[in-house]
């Protein structure tokens, strides 16, 4: 494994209420679709808005990605990788 397929891009998005958290982990995502797909980055989202944890995997693994999330202390982290 290189160095580049752990690099690790983090977006907050603390505060914010669905769609807008969805449409900007879409936007973030679409912006860096080669490198995900190319194992070459992750995007980590961060979030508190619960509607977020389902509404970002579900649009994410429709675009042939996959999800991890983990909740933390105060807020969820969606990480999106390639399959």
């Amino acid at each position: 494994m290189s160095g580049n397929e752990d690099k690790i891009v983090e977006h907050d998005l603390c505060g914010q209420i669905c769609p807008s958290t969805l449409l900007v982990a879409l936007r973030e995502i679409n912006r860096n679709i080669s490198q995900l797909t190319g194992g070459e980055v992750k995007l980590l989202f961060k979030t508190d808005n619960r509607d977020s944890i389902n509404t970002i995997p579900e649009a994410v693994g429709n675009m042939g990605l996959k999800v991890n999330v983990q909740k933390q202390e105060s807020y969820y982290e969606i990480l999106v990788l390639k399959i």
